[in-house]
């Protein structure tokens, strides 16, 4: 059987902007992740940077995307190499996209870890010699070095403490505004998300069923789920968590997916699937949202 573990999404993200993306574990959001950095392709549809599909890119165009397109990943004690000084680490991606002399190479790491708040003598250690905040400072520096247009934050602060969590999310909107980068950030921290992100995208089996601005999904949510999604990080909301586990991916529910979970489901909502539109300045795919 055919797993849509992505199905009909359409985002776009600009520079000096971040996207957030919430929903429940399975829902298709770490897959999207990987299509946006190449990792996996896409098995219908068209991702476009800059107005150019990639599936028409040459070896050389690809190259240049890699560079313009980075990561950072959720474990910061296993996305680091072990066996390397951070020196190393940080000037790695410029080697590999031969920018710049050795001793430039060396003067940017330097420049790019004052950035995240740590200092010069950290190029000369490893890795283990961190706590898992500055491992995943010196995570976003590498991000960083290379100047992208776009970085793909995979649950970058769910492995962190939650003490450090926020000078982790300051360093991130401060590198944002000072270098223009777009940012996708994919959490499972929905206060985190709303703190830091521009817009949201909302997920639920494989489909966007919620997208915004920030403030108008954390705060006013037009589709049953997002509400159910922020009320279970919010015991004070008023408003009970989706009910019962997610369907399976393999045969999800016909019409809207939700319905199976829904409070608000009518007899319509098991029979056509209900697609995106605007809803209070905002796009939701419910049938009633105008009405909840």
């Amino acid at each position: 059987r055919i797993v849509h573990a992505v199905d009909g999404v359409s985002l776009r993200v600009d520079l000096g902007e971040t996207l957030g993306i919430v929903g429940e574990s399975g829902c298709g959001k770490s897959t999207l992740a990987r299509m946006m950095l190449g990792l996996e392709p896409p098995t219908s549809g068209v991702m476009r940077v800059s107005g150019t599909d990639l599936r028409a890119l040459d070896a050389g165009q690809r190259r240049r995307y890699r560079r313009e397109v980075q990561a950072v990943f959720q474990d910061p004690y296993s996305s680091l190499n072990p066996r390397m000084r951070i020196a190393s680490t940080l000037t790695e991606p410029l080697v590999v996209h031969r920018l710049y002399s050795a001793n430039e190479r060396r003067d940017r790491a330097r420049a790019i870890l004052e950035r995240v708040g740590l200092p010069d003598d950290t190029l000369s250690r490893y890795p283990h010699e961190f706590s898992g905040g500055q491992r995943q400072r010196i995570a976003i520096a590498r991000a960083l070095i290379l100047e992208p247009k776009l970085i793909v934050l995979d649950e970058p602060i769910s492995a962190l403490d939650v003490s450090i969590r926020a000078q982790v999310l300051n360093i991130l909107a401060d590198l944002r505004d000072a270098f223009g980068t777009g940012y996708v950030f994919i959490a499972h921290d929905l206060a985190a998300v709303a703190t830091i992100s521009d817009r949201i995208a909302v997920m639920y089996l494989g489909r966007i069923v919620e997208i915004g601005a920030a403030k108008d999904v954390a705060h006013d949510p037009a589709h049953p789920y997002t509400r159910m999604l922020f009320a279970a990080a919010d015991p004070t909301a008023g408003t009970l968590p989706p009910q019962g586990e997610p369907p399976s991916p393999i045969t999800p529910p016909a019409g809207c997916h939700f319905h199976s979970r829904c409070p608000f489901a009518r007899p319509d909502c098991a029979a056509q699937a209900p697609a995106l539109r605007e809803v209070h300045g905002r796009l939701a795919a419910c049938h009633y949202a105008e009405s909840l």
